[in-house]
This record gives structure tokens, sequence and C-alpha cells, in this order.
């Protein structure tokens, strides 16, 4: 088969050469185009023409040859080589290099497969014969076989090229179907949650307003319930204030009926003072049973004038009005003075009676009050020797205040009595507003009086305002409290005598303990007696009555009093029985001491007015007077007259100079020898004056 091999050899030498690159098209004759006019490029093969070669079998082209020969070769002189090379229109470079190759040996499958692949390139880019340019007519050629299986074999490839391209382009129009799916499907998916995220935001936003909603409905709610509650709150306020008006008018309309209760009951007293008084008045009228001497006339005019003058009070109470407290006093001291003036015409009566009588007596009497007499001159002599005797010894001393000091310390004492009667009612209270009105007034009053002690600048003078306002009846805030000596008709008589109370019991307890304190306390304690006069008298009342010795005056004991109430006088505390001892007597009395020496120095540094003191140095220097003529007592004389020069010692000297160290010369040459153990107290004391004065 030395033909095949030739074939072989020759398409093996194609696909090698690089003119191996045929393009052959069955249509180049009918066109007419030139069938060599891919000559002119280098003539090269498919990769692919390699593949369909090694595909076909050797006897297969044998057979193809065969019957291509017997049918259409019509010259025998012909070889089987020409007739294949006569009937292929190949390119005569084809030919000549195909009827020149050696034998090729059969190959492998593996070459072959790569053979039928390299003839599938050459089928579908076959070559074109020069002579296909040449216009000639057409003609009917008849292919040899191997030509003939070489175009089957070219239109096989085309074939299944075109349904290899129609495969892959159905595979594109699928694949790009399925693209075209896939980006539908991701843009549904995409418009989807895009429509997914729109209705998330409609829904957040109809959620965040319908939070808005709810937290402006609870805003209201609770704006609602706190105006209802201001709402309760002012309706509880309104009804404790109708309740206090109330209460105020009830307490009104009872002190009315009081007031005309009392009224009446005076009117009722006047009325039968008018009667009893008319019944004296004729009493006065002469009779003839009285005796002659007496004369009728003073007693009848001074009767008729007091009848005019209780005659003038009657008729103004006769008027819808009810007599005053003043018109009952009148009548009362009208009725008295009556009684009086029956009662001094009936003793003038009975002593003009008894005149004759004892003009009878008085001739047998005259010598036994001649002897009388005579004896009580003796006996006066010898008193008088032995006062003379007693008095040089004390040399004008005192053992007691003088009256004009005792006067006035029985009138504070009265007045504190009766600013504790006036309030007696409201200290007995046995209802429960009542007493809270009184504890609170008791806290108001004596709270601001124990926040002086050390303090000094504002807190001072918020104490002292504090007191102020209380006194004038305006309100205060105490522990929380509103409180006004208003509340009640006793009010201000109570603040006002535990005021007074508190102030000397600050003296007691706290001066005595802290010196420095009495500067504090007597410079308020001056001002609010500056303010309200009353105050002033009220603390030197309450002091005293628990100091004596700074009236001064040593209470002498009486007949009948026991002796534990006789130390009560003193100042001393006893309690069950049980007597102070005389080291804690000492310094109370010292402290209150201090306390009144400050008051008398001290003047309200804020105050307004420019006045006197109310209670200034002048009361001092009279204590001092009156102390140094007084006869001195143990331990507490020494004291007191310390204590008091120590702290108003240097404020005397100021004021009065000359006179103030006079009365210290009296008290070295005079009063120390009569008490001496006072010497070191009262040498240390001038010591200390002058060193401070230098």
């Amino acid at each position: 088969m030395p033909s095949e091999n030739l074939r072989w050899e020759t398409l093996e030498a194609l696909k090698n050469s690089p003119k191996g690159k045929l393009k052959y098209s069955p249509d180049w004759v009918e066109k007419g185009e030139d069938v060599l006019a891919g000559c002119v490029e280098v003539p090269s093969l498919s990769p692919l023409s390699g593949q369909i070669l090694k595909r076909m079998s050797p006897r297969m082209l044998l057979k193809n040859c065969s019957r291509s020969s017997s049918v259409r070769d019509t010259s025998p002189g012909l070889s089987e080589e020409a007739a294949v090379c006569r009937s292929a229109p190949i390119s005569p470079r084809l030919k000549r290099s195909s009827c020149s190759l050696p034998a090729v040996s059969i190959q492998t499958e593996e070459e072959e497969e790569k053979e039928k692949e390299k003839a599938e390139v050459v089928a579908e880019a076959p070559a074109v014969s020069p002579e296909a340019s040449v216009s000639t007519p057409p003609a009917v050629s008849v292919l040899s076989p191997r030509a003939t299986q070489i175009s089957g074999c070219i239109r096989m490839c085309e074939q299944k090229h075109k349904a290899k391209a129609k495969m892959e382009l159905s595979l594109r129009q699928e694949q790009q179907e399925r693209l075209v799916a896939t980006v539908a499907n991701h843009e549904s998916e995409q418009l989807k949650r895009f429509e997914e995220f729109m209705e998330l935001k409609q829904r957040q936003e109809h959620q965040s307003i319908r939070d808005t909603n709810e937290k402006e409905a609870q805003e209201s709610l609770g704006r609602q319930e706190k105006l209802r509650e201001e709402h309760r709150h002012r309706m509880k306020i309104l009804n404790l204030r109708l309740r206090e008006m109330e209460q105020q008018r009830l307490r009104e309309v009872e002190l009315e009926r009081q007031r005309q209760v009392e009224g009446r009951e005076r009117h009722r007293a006047i009325n039968a003072i008018q009667e009893e008084v008319l019944q004296l008045n004729r009493l006065l009228q002469p009779q003839q049973s009285t005796h002659a001497e007496v004369e009728h006339a003073p007693y009848i005019t001074r009767g008729n004038q007091l009848c005019s003058q209780l005659s003038e009070v009657v008729p103004a109470a006769a008027d819808d009005q009810f007599p005053s407290v003043e018109d009952l006093s009148v009548a009362e001291r009208a009725l008295q003075e009556m009684r009086s003036l029956v009662r001094s015409l009936q003793e003038a009566v009975s002593q003009a009676a008894e005149r004759k009588k004892k003009k009878e007596q008085e001739e047998e009497e005259e010598k036994r009050r001649q002897e009388q007499l005579k004896a009580q001159q003796e006996e006066q002599k010898k008193s008088a020797a032995l006062s003379a005797k007693e008095k040089a010894k004390k040399e004008g001393l005192q053992t007691g205040a003088d009256d004009s000091t005792l006067k006035w310390y029985n009138s504070l004492q009265d007045l504190a009595n009766q600013c504790a009667q006036a309030f007696d009612d409201l200290n007995k209270a046995k209802d429960t507003q009542t007493k809270k009105i009184k504890m609170e007034l008791q806290k108001a009053a004596t709270t601001p009086v124990s926040q002086i002690a050390n303090s000094s600048g504002a807190p001072l003078k918020e104490a002292f305002e504090k007191i102020d306002k209380l006194l004038s009846g305006r309100p205060v805030t105490s522990a929380g409290k509103t409180v006004s000596t208003s509340q009640h008709p006793q009010g201000l008589e109570f603040a006002s005598y535990r005021l007074a109370e508190k102030f000397v019991k600050q003296g007691e307890e706290e001066v005595a303990s802290n010196h420095s304190a009495a500067f504090p306390i007597g410079a308020v304690a001056s001002g609010i007696w500056e303010l309200h006069p009353k105050i002033g008298d009220l603390i030197l009342a309450h002091l005293h009555k628990k100091c004596p010795y700074a009236v001064p005056h040593y209470p002498p004991m009486e007949s009948g009093t026991s002796v534990e109430d006789y130390q009560k006088i003193l100042g001393y505390r006893v309690d069950e029985g049980k007597v102070e001892g005389q080291d804690s007597f000492l310094k109370r009395m010292s402290g209150m001491i201090r306390l009144y020496a400050a008051i008398i120095q001290m003047r309200w540094p804020y105050s307004s007015k420019q006045g006197p003191h109310p209670h200034g140095l002048n009361h001092g220097w009279r204590w001092m007077a009156q102390i140094l003529n007084m006869e001195p007592l143990a331990d507490i004389t020494a004291t007191i007259l310390f204590d008091f020069l120590e702290v108003c010692g240097n404020a005397l000297m100021k004021q009065y100079r000359v006179q103030f160290w006079k009365l210290i010369l009296i008290i070295n040459e005079e009063y120390f020898p009569r008490y001496l153990c006072f010497a070191s107290i009262l040498h240390f004391t001038c010591i200390h004056w002058v060193h401070n004065i230098e």
C-alpha cells in the first residue's frame, strides 16, 4: 500500500510545513475565484486536519480510491498516484511535495487522533488552487476517490463544526438565558430586599411615631397627675385655712360671748355697788344720837362726790354697752372710799363719845404716866448706849437693802407674777391645739437664745431678728414651722416670760461655765431690752429671784420660815431635802452676776436708735455703792464683787474715772479691814485693771 503511505507522508509533510495553511471552499469554481489565490501566503494545515485523517481507517481510504479509479479514471497510462493528484484541485507545490514524500509507516492511535484533529482544521481552511482564478467555462470535473474522500471529510468537519457551533451557540444562549435569569432573579431579590428595607423603615417610622405618641401620652398623663396632686394639695391648704378661719371665728365668738358674760357680770356688780354706795351715803347724814362735836359736812360732801362719780359710769353702761374693767375698778374704788368714809365717821363718833370718858380718867392716870415716863427714859438711855456701841463697831454698814431698793425689787416681782397669771389659761390648757401652740411658742422663744453662746456677726444678728419678730407679733420659722404670738391672745405674755427666763438661765448655766459667752448674750439682751422694755423688767425679775445679790439684797430669815425655804430664797437649789454644794452655788451666782454686768455695759451694735441705755452703767454704780454699804457675807460677797469688777470694772473706770478710783480706795482702805478675806481677790483685780489701762 504505497499510495496510502505516500498520502500520509504527504499530509504529515504538509502538516509540518509552513505552507500547510490552506483554505478550501467548494464554491470557488462557482464564484469564479482564483483557486490558487491562497498560495501567495505560506500554505499550512489546520491542527485539526490530522485528527480527521487519523479517524479514517486505511481500508476505507483504499476502497474509496479503487472505486474512484475504476469509475472516474479515463487514462489507463496514469498511475494511482497520478489519478489522485489529478482528481484533486490542489496546488502544484502540494503535488510536488506529495509525490516526492517517502513512505510513512502506520501511526499509533494517539498520533491518528492528533492527525484527525489537524485534518479537521484543514477542512475548515482548505487550500485554493491558482487555476480557479482563470476565467474558463464551467466544466464537470471528476474527482478521484481520495479527493472525494478528502472533500467528504472536509464537509463532515464543516458539519461537525457547524453542529458544534450550533451546540456552543445553544449553550451560550442557554448560558446567556441563565445569566439573564440569574441577573433577573438577583435584581428581583434586590427589589424584594429594597421593598423589605422600605417596609422595615416604614414600620420603624410608624413605631417611632407610636413611641412618640405614647411618650407624649405618658407625659400628658404625668402632667395631669401632677396637676391633680397640686389641686389636692391646694384643696388641703384651703381646707386647713378654712378650718383655721372657722376655729378663729369660733374663738372670736367664744371671746365675744365671754366678753358679754363678763360685761353683764360687771354691769350687775356696778349696779350692786351703786346700791350699796347709796345706802352708805345715807349713813353719812347726821342723826340725833350722834355727838354734836363731830362735823358731818366734809363726809357728806365727799359722799356726794363719790355718788356723782359712780352715776357717771352707770349711764354709759346702760346704753347697750357693757362697762369696762376700768369702770368697774372706778366703782370699786368709790365703794371702798365710801366704806372708809363711813368707818371714819363712825370712828369719829365713837372717839367723841370716848373723849369725855377719857378726860375724866386722864387726871387720874397722869400721875401714873409720869412714873412710867421716868422708867421709860431710863430704859431708853440704856438701849441708846447699847445701840451706840454696836453702831460704833459697824461704822455705818447696813444689814439689808434700803427701802427704795426693796420697793423696786418687790415691784419687779409683782410684775413677773402678773405676767405669769396673764397666761395661766394657756399654761393650763388641755386641748391638743393649744398645747401645740404653747410648745411652738416656747421653742421659738428659747431656741435663738440657746444659739447665742459662741456666735457672732451674722448668726448673732439672725438670732436677734428672730426674737424681735416674735415679740413684735410677726411670724417666725422655728424647727420648720411658722409660729406667731398672735395665734393665741396670751401668746405674747407667755413668750416674753419664757424668753426672759431663758436669758437668766443662760447666765446661770452657759456663762457660769464659759465666761466669754456673757458678752454676746448681754449684747442681744440689751438690744431686746431697748426695743421691748417689758422684757428687761422680766429679766431683772427672774435674775433677782434666782440671784437676790444682784439687787443687792440679803433676804433675812423670817419667823415661821423653814430652813429649806430660806435656802431657796437665798438662791440655793434644794432637791428632795438635799442642798447643792457651795462650789456649785457660787458658780451659778457668778454666771448670773457676770451676765448682769455684761448687760449694763453692752449695747446692740446694729441698732438705729441713739438714745440712752435702758439699764446702763449708772445702775452698775448704784449696785457697787449699795453692796459696799451692806455688811458682807461669807464667800458670796467676795465672789460677786470680784466677778462684777472683772466684767464691768473697766467700763466703770472709763465712765466715772476719778470717782471710780476713789471707790477702789474706799474698798482698799475701809472695806478690806471689815472683811480681810477679800484682800487677795480684790488686790489681784485692781492689779489686773491697772495692767489693762497701761
